[in-house]
């Protein structure tokens, strides 16, 4: 299947680390106005593609576009990128993230975060140092999703918190993004967001194992994400998808 324009596009992508290979000929084309899982065990190479195309790791081979631009300052300025660990300086205020990211970010929507920290009774004149781990959490994902981005590269944005935290986190995402948009979320929590997902990425080893819709997952394979997920790795067999240049 070919998307066009592909919102995000990878042909022949390679990272290595030294000796380590952590992604190997990664080919992708996806599409715009879409959910998409980045799935995998830690250590497949999920990071480092997010990471690449968020433009703060170079590729060591291959061509990398966001919005058919290379990646640099103009495709950084269409991304809104939430990492899987904290970035901020706890001795801030909720309101100084919020005056940072409205410095940095001219789609950042000022409304938006404060109202989010609003419902979620996040006062703005309370220190980051002062909250819960899960309270920080779900303000640096008010900030990353407050912006009016092309792409939302969501790094294990429900790893760390608990049941409830996880519902109101991919509610969040999903009454948050730009319909035009692409949210890509790397996750092996597979259960938790499958029922937000419109496509999944599995990776192996930084290879791809499975591109394809998730309707045509369950189609074809009777089984839902989390059941394929497992035997992919478990078994370590290959998925005929519907991945390629």
């Amino acid at each position: 299947m070919e998307f066009f324009p592909p919102i995000i596009e990878c042909q022949g992508l390679t990272k290595h680390y030294g000796y380590l290979c952590a992604l190997k000929d990664v080919c992708l084309r996806l599409p715009a106005g879409r959910v998409i899982g980045l799935l995998g065990p830690n250590g497949s190479g999920k990071t480092t593609l997010i990471k690449i195309l968020a433009g703060l790791l170079q590729p060591s081979s291959g061509i990398v576009t966001v919005c058919q631009r290379p990646i640099g300052s103009d495709t950084k300025a269409m991304v809104s990128y939430l990492p899987d660990k904290m970035y901020y300086a706890n001795w801030m205020k909720a309101s100084d993230l919020l005056d940072l990211f409205q410095d940095f970010y001219q789609d950042f929507r000022r409304d938006r975060a404060e109202a989010m920290c609003a419902t979620l009774g996040i006062g703005l004149k309370t220190k980051i140092k002062s909250m819960s781990k899960g309270t920080q959490e779900k303000l640096q994902l008010i900030v990353t999703m407050a912006r009016r981005a092309h792409v939302y590269l969501l790094d294990e944005p429900i790893a760390g918190v608990d049941p409830a935290a996880r519902e109101f986190i991919l509610n969040t995402i999903m009454s948050n993004c730009e319909p035009d948009s692409t949210v890509l979320i790397s996750t092996h929590l597979i259960t938790d967001v499958e029922p937000i997902l419109h496509e999944a990425i599995f990776l192996r080893n930084g290879e791809i194992v499975c591109y394809d819709t998730v309707e045509h997952i369950r189609e074809q394979e009777g089984k839902s994400l989390d059941e394929l997920f497992r035997e992919i790795f478990r078994m370590n067999v290959n998925y005929g998808g519907m991945w390629q240049c």
